[in-house]
């Protein structure tokens, strides 16, 4: 694990692979860490890639920002990161709100995307309804932590028949979840409400040709296979994957299947050297 200091946040991250593979950030979602990716940083660096997986602000072991926390704040750091890392250009790939910063990066810094993955999330922006209730929500892990929530959510970010049958990753995800710092967790959950619209970023994303892949769990229930569909639509030219036996978190609840789509889908990829991906846009 390695560090590195933005502004007022210090950040800490894993780097796996060889240093010549290519680059793929790989962000996890709320309210989680970097060991979310852990299947897929063991497979891709196995396979020659390089994997950086950051703890975002406010989760894992990198320092928390109190009060509200953008998605903008999210991307800025991970684009801070690929220059602390000399990377000019990486695949990013998230998973729910992770995915939600990739098409904020996107949005912000497309030049540098040579590469979009987006797993189980959506592009709309919030609804009113959403945004008092992530405002809500945040409220009550100031005042009550994360146990009680983690309790309430695990049957929706697994696919409900997966904590029972799968107790190590049940386990797993309710560890996360509960070690999370209920400060850094609110402060996210304020700055998504007021995420904004990302489908004009999609529709820039397939007009540049930037090669995408959407992955979903066939059972997700908080951004089901229509949502997938639907971001889909807005880039014909993406590969979309449905993932059998996983809910809201297929990377975890199907790893060897999420593997082979991410593998598949990086093996397709040209070499950086051999062409220029996503040009910067004017």
């Amino acid at each position: 694990m390695s560090h590195m200091t933005k502004n007022d946040a210090t950040l800490h991250y894993d780097d796996l692979g060889p240093s010549d593979g290519t680059p793929v950030v790989l962000i996890h979602g709320h309210p989680f860490n970097r060991t979310l990716w852990a299947p897929q940083a063991q497979a891709l660096s196995a396979a020659g890639h390089r994997v950086i997986t950051p703890d975002l602000r406010g989760y894992g072991e990198s320092s928390v920002t109190p009060g509200k926390v953008l998605l903008s704040d999210f991307a800025d750091d991970i684009a801070a990161l690929l220059d602390h890392l000399s990377i000019e250009r990486a695949v990013v790939g998230g998973v729910s709100m992770g995915g939600q910063i990739s098409m904020e990066f996107c949005r912000r810094h497309l030049g540098r995307v040579r590469a979009l993955v987006l797993s189980d999330t959506s592009a709309p922006a919030e609804t009113h309804e959403g945004k008092a209730f992530r405002n809500r929500l945040a409220d009550r892990l100031l005042s009550e932590g994360m146990g009680g929530y983690a309790d309430e959510v695990i049957d929706k970010m697994l696919a409900s028949y997966n904590v029972a049958a799968l107790p190590d990753v049940a386990a797993h995800v309710l560890g996360l979840m509960r070690a999370t710092d209920p400060h850094g967790a609110a402060a996210a959950l304020r700055g998504r409400a007021e995420r904004p619209d990302y489908r004009d970023t999609l529709v820039t994303v397939a007009t540049a040709g930037v090669p995408t892949l959407i992955v979903v769990g066939a059972d997700d229930v908080y951004t089901p296979v229509t949502e997938a569909e639907a971001m889909g639509s807005l880039v014909p030219h993406a590969t979309l994957s449905v993932i059998d036996g996983a809910g809201h978190l297929p990377g975890v609840e199907q790893p060897e299947l999420f593997n082979t789509v991410l593998l598949d889908f990086l093996g397709t990829q040209p070499s950086e050297h051999a062409q220029e991906i996503c040009p910067t846009l004017p």
